[in-house]
């Protein structure tokens, strides 16, 4: 059953794929992935890790997108060489467009069957089958994994890995084997490639060995030396997974990407050429350089909005908040629910088996509420399993009632999974800029922004409208909008643009939702604008009636005749 199920799963998700094009991040991920697959060279798009790009890339081998020649990039950073070969690659494949953007997704949605099956053994190995069954459909149905399950980027894919991590730590704690503590180290280092974020499993590793060597201690030494052998046996096996990820390379850094490193500020920049230094032995140099430029990132916090607020440095109750509007109701509530029973269960029944599920779940979102980018939920998603399985716990649990409470008991279960089911078929297929009904009939834009409430993927339908109507040109503002639009038959002028660059008197104005709400005015206008003028570069639009909204993300606006 769990098998028809994800087969639905991916059915849905390869029919949004026909009807939406590539997000913003992918416009950069998916030729950056074929870079690092043919040339098996890492210095593009290093601020993300390089395995899910080539994954993603390899049906493109068969694809054969042609790549002009660079030019000499020797004294360009990273960041400029990343933005050259990618206007190079699409501007030499425009005719291949369409077979470039679709393959790339597919496997992608390979990936998100596979964390389909992983929630399904893992939850099995915890409760029962029926449990598995239960946390698998509130998977299938959840429009957070429907709107990133088909899109490449590294937020699957972490999820993925965060539960495979945990899940090997569980094999391992049933028996201990040298093929076990193997498994560990192949689930850590593979996390610690697909999303930066992952590094939160080095401390966390090195936590739980000194837990259990305080628990090994009234046992015999015997226990404790084995247990030490085998944490040092998974570190090697992790360091060298990171390796084989950037094919055993580590060459040293440009001149233009260690001067800009060298211009940070003195806080910033000496403890990473200490830790640089010191694992510079032991890790490849552009995973250390993108590392660090996460951790930049996040120190320098990133333009965002929540509840009509905005800031550059987020709020600790963001991805709460976040949650609470982006998740279907009746899940929100069965999370809460799945919550507090297993806290109860922990403590006054010590069922330690929830500790597998609390643990990783209140890390990772440790993690989300001290981050300085709140720019999407989709950063939450590997929070995301441990609900799945709380949740179908709890429903197997209402499904096991009995006595005079049993019918109800089955009913409440049967009406949370039909509800959430009918809440995913409501918002197909615009499951990015989805919200529950505590978000009422406002526009999403006045809730969140960025790719919770638009990420390029409504361009197909924009062009369409436009086209229908003899337009061939439109002045606009959209995230992916500005590089996609083009393979749709519709020249892109920009809103944002500097005021010496002259702009055509278009007949439509197409805005995103994020551009709305303000928190992405940047680029064009930035260093010529104050923050409140910027973001409030759009308010004239802002009660303005639209001619047309598509997928709730693009606004398109006549402005004259």
């Amino acid at each position: 059953m769990a098998a028809v199920v994800l087969a639905l799963l991916a059915v849905n998700l390869l029919s949004v794929i026909r009807q939406k094009t590539i997000t913003n991040d992918e416009f950069i991920h998916i030729p950056a992935g074929y870079y690092h697959l043919v040339d098996r060279a890492f210095q593009f798009n290093n601020e993300h890790p390089p395995l899910v790009k080539i994954w993603a890339a390899l049906p493109l081998l068969l694809v054969q997108p042609y790549e002009q020649p660079l030019p000499d990039l020797s004294q360009a950073d990273s960041d400029k060489q990343t933005w050259t070969y990618v206007a190079g690659f699409w501007g030499a494949n425009e005719k291949l467009f369409e077979r470039i953007a679709f393959w790339p997704r597919v496997m992608m949605v390979a990936l998100t069957l596979a964390l389909g099956v992983v929630i399904y053994v893992y939850a099995r190995a915890l409760f029962n089958s029926r449990a598995a069954l239960c946390a698998v459909v509130l998977y299938s149905i959840e429009p957070n994994v429907l709107a990133h399950g088909r899109v490449v980027h590294t937020d699957i894919a972490a999820t993925l890995a965060y539960l495979c991590f945990f899940g090997a730590l569980y094999a391992y704690e049933r028996s201990s084997t040298w093929l076990r503590a193997g498994l560990v180290g192949v689930a850590f280092g593979g996390a610690l490639v697909t999303k930066f974020s992952m590094i939160v499993l080095a401390p966390l590793l090195v936590c739980l060995v000194v837990a259990r060597l305080f628990g090994a201690a009234r046992r015999e030494g015997a226990a404790r030396g084995r247990l030490l052998r085998h944490a040092a046996f998974a570190s090697l096996v992790g360091l060298v997974v990171v390796n084989c990820a950037y094919g055993f390379k580590s060459p040293p850094l440009t001149a233009p990407d260690a001067q800009w490193i060298a211009s940070q500020p003195t806080a910033v920049f000496a403890p990473f050429m200490h830790a640089f230094n010191f694992f510079s032995q032991l890790l490849p140099t552009h995973y250390l350089f993108g590392l660090y430029k996460v951790l930049l990132h996040n120190h320098n916090g990133h333009p965002a909005s929540l509840l009509g607020s905005h800031s550059d440095f987020g709020w600790w109750y963001y991805f709460p908040v976040a949650f609470a509007l982006k998740t279907t109701l009746p899940f929100l509530l069965l999370s809460a629910a799945a919550i507090v029973w297993m806290l109860r269960r922990l403590l006054l029944g010590r069922q330690k088996i929830f500790l597998y599920l609390l643990v990783p779940l209140i890390v990772y979102t440790f993690i989300c509420v001290t981050s300085r980018i709140n720019i999407g939920i989709r950063h939450f998603l590997p929070a995301f399993p441990f609900l799945f399985i709380a949740g179908g716990a709890l429903l197997d649990r209402l499904f096991r009632t009995e006595g005079r409470g049993r019918v109800p008991a089955a009913v409440l279960g049967a009406l949370i999974l039909l509800w959430a089911g009918a809440e995913a078929a409501r918002a197909y297929p615009d499951y990015i800029p989805y919200m529950n009904q505590l978000a009422g009939q406002h526009p999403r834009w006045k809730y969140l922004s960025d790719s919770n409430v638009e990420w390029g993927d409504d361009v197909p339908a924009l062009a369409a409208y436009l086209r229908a109507r003899g337009e061939r040109e439109v002045s606009a503002v959209l995230l992916g909008g500005w590089g996609t639009l083009r393979f749709f038959g519709v020249q892109y002028h920009d809103l944002l643009a500097p005021p010496e660059v002259k702009r055509p008197d278009t007949r439509y104005v197409a805005i995103g939702a994020s551009f709305l709400n303000g928190s992405t005015v940047t680029g064009g206008v930035e260093g010529r604008l104050s923050n409140d003028a910027r973001i409030n570069f759009f308010d004239a639009y802002r009660t303005r009636q639209p001619e047309a909204v598509f997928g709730h993300s693009i606004y398109l606006y006549r402005v004259r005749e």
